[in-house]
């Protein structure tokens, strides 16, 4: 008897053990199957087409960054003309400027298309006379035909436009890395930094408009026409192409388009 209690004791402990590997195994390999899930969840990269709508988006934002810097790196933001036969000779005197520099420019009234009454256009051959703004270094207020500048305006004018070019650069990085690393955890920091780089811009040219009023307002004893020119053309579209090429990123890092949400496809409409 007792050798039969012991064969059956023994068979007893083998099936324990045989059940808790079988059990241990199993949950090893649900835990590396789980592991291996997330590592493919977290590795998993953008399709082809997404990756060409991300860099379609991409070129937008560059031409709105080419036109940003086109516009603030050049002086003919506003153009101020004298009128034509102001100085009674052969000769007027326009003046142009941006936000880091100033221009005064004479030209010749022959040049000058006759139904036109003030001095310009700044195309013209003439002479210049162009020195930088000193606002940064010393404080000093700029001085046009006897009307001086509001530089604090200006210096804001100036700040915004920086900030908008930096807001530009973050905005790249955080693309360039979406594409090199196939993730679009970086689109919506992108597109928050074109939209807010695009706005930056357009209130850079508001802030600018006032500070040329102000300047306009300060003395009146010379009267001059004043217009914006195509720096502010080129600063004023990139903002909105800025701001367009921002609520693109936005759309393509939203899990599902909202085109497939508005206008679903038959199969699944039916």
């Amino acid at each position: 008897m007792s050798m039969w209690s012991n064969f059956f004791i023994q068979q007893d402990e083998d099936s324990r053990i045989g059940m808790a590997g079988t059990s241990q195994s199993g949950g090893l390999a649900g835990l590396s199957g789980a592991k291996g899930g997330r590592g493919q969840r977290r590795t998993q990269k953008m399709s082809d087409s997404q990756e060409g709508k991300i860099k379609l988006a991409f070129l937008v934002a560059i031409i709105g960054m080419t036109l940003t810097v086109l516009g603030v790196g050049t002086e003919f933001w506003v153009e101020l003309a004298q009128p034509k036969q102001f100085s009674g000779n052969q000769t007027c005197q326009m003046a142009h400027y941006g936000l880091w520099k100033g221009c005064i420019r004479t030209l010749w009234v022959a040049d000058i298309d006759p139904e036109r009454t003030s001095c310009g256009p700044a195309e013209l051959p003439g002479e210049s006379n162009c020195t930088y703004f000193k606002f940064f270094t010393s404080g000093e207020n700029a001085v046009i035909f006897k009307k001086t500048t509001n530089k604090n305006m200006n210096l804001a004018a100036a700040v915004l436009a920086l900030l908008s070019l930096t807001m530009m650069v973050m905005g790249s990085i955080c693309i360039i890395m979406s594409l090199s690393k196939g993730v679009h955890f970086f689109l919506k920091p992108a597109s928050f930094c074109f939209v807010l780089a695009g706005i930056l811009v357009l209130l850079s040219v508001l802030v600018f408009h006032q500070s040329v009023l102000a300047l306009l307002s300060s003395d009146h004893s010379i009267p001059l026409h004043h217009e914006m020119s195509w720096s502010v053309a080129c600063v004023g579209s990139a903002g909105a192409i800025l701001i367009v090429g921002g609520v693109f990123f936005l759309i393509l890092s939203l899990p599902v388009s909202p085109w497939q949400k508005c206008f679903p496809h038959k199969n699944s409409a039916t």
